[in-house]
């Protein structure tokens, strides 16, 4: 990972817009840094295109997709989005979410049930594609209890990611490089290899691998440094700040580069 003082001018032109993580991208400890949101204020007024990426669940994107100064957000890992005026776009048609759900119930239950450490997420409610476990953000889960949870998910044929806080449990093949492709290809008519070379993607943890992996152009803010031994490939520039100070420092300097 190259320091993001690095970046070239002329990659940094060639920038059309920043897709980013959330949860300790924007966040630290679970609060949006200021610094970050005004960098979010700034890229938008430079004509930057924004969409915001998370494991969060959809009724957060409900929220934030109309609020914050976004052309959309992704939530669920890729499961849905929301775009700027409120529209929702599934990765799924709606008579797979309809299949999925009875198996995802049985999952639930059965992990609930057996793991006595396996705790639902606090947002579980407002979810509307995955089941998130709490690992990290009310309750500190060990390596190997970790660990267990995601066995037990794949047991269930289900697909799993792990974030800072949460352990994921789905079934579809959605990540969220590729409903960033396919939001791309909605709202600027762009094809998946212009939008993997015109766009920036900034994150933080595993769950953000697909990011990481798909766009040429990515950045993971400081703490992304934690996990450099889980990431295949890892991000290709890293902030000096962690969290939303990193995705500030980000910003400032595409922006400088830009002449923007």
């Amino acid at each position: 990972m190259r320091p993001i003082a690095q970046l070239d001018g002329g990659a940094a032109r060639g920038v059309s817009g920043v897709f980013t993580d959330i949860d300790d991208t924007l966040t630290h400890r679970g609060k949006l840094v200021p610094e970050a949101y005004r960098a979010l204020c700034d890229a938008a007024s430079a004509g930057l295109r924004v969409v915001a990426v998370t494991g969060r669940p959809g009724g957060w994107a409900e929220v934030l997709g109309v609020l914050w100064p976004v052309a959309a957000v992704v939530a669920e890992n890729g499961g849905m989005a929301v775009l700027g005026d409120g529209e929702r776009v599934y990765w799924d048609e709606e008579a797979v979410r309809a299949e999925q759900a009875p198996r995802l119930a049985a999952l639930k239950a059965d992990l609930l049930g057996t793991l006595p450490f396996a705790r639902l997420a606090l947002d579980q409610p407002l979810r509307r594609i995955d089941v998130a476990f709490d690992i990290g953000e009310r309750c500190r889960l060990t390596p190997s209890q970790i660990e267990q949870i995601v066995a037990r998910i794949a047991a269930h044929g289900a697909r799993s990611l792990v974030s800072t806080v949460h352990a994921h449990a789905f079934y579809g093949d959605h990540d969220k490089a590729k409903m960033l492709v396919r939001l791309a290809g909605r709202l600027w008519g762009e094809d998946a290899e212009t939008a993997r070379a015109r766009y920036l993607f900034v994150g933080d943890s595993p769950n953000d691998q697909a990011g990481f992996a798909f766009f040429p152009l990515s950045v993971g803010v400081a703490n992304v440094a934690r996990f450099a031994d889980r990431l295949a490939p890892p991000p290709a520039w890293i902030t000096r700040a962690e969290s939303g100070l990193g995705f500030a420092e980000l910003i400032a300097t595409l922006l400088a580069l830009r002449g923007s």
